[in-house]
């Protein structure tokens, strides 16, 4: 699984077999724990992150989705810049 950015301990990464993996999301990973999240709600679809964390994760969606969305769509990984 390809990683996307990391920032404050947070580690963002994406599968790149999307027809298995529906709704469009990322997976965020805070030291243990982990959390697949929605990129186009923001919601957590599956697992946890600490609040402060998850927040974090959101913010930095929000900055980089149609990013998100265009690697979701197209396949084609590359670097996205941290939450600073």
């Amino acid at each position: 699984m390809p990683i996307l950015s990391r920032f404050y301990g947070i580690v963002i990464k994406m599968y790149f077999l999307q027809s298995e993996h529906n709704p469009p999301h990322i997976h965020a990973i805070y030291n243990d724990d982990v959390a697949a999240i929605d990129y186009m709600t923001g919601e957590v679809l599956e697992g946890f992150l600490p609040p402060k964390a998850l927040q974090m994760v959101r913010d930095w969606i929000e900055l980089n989705r149609d990013d998100l969305k265009q690697i979701w769509e197209t396949q084609e990984f590359k670097k996205l810049p941290p939450l600073e």
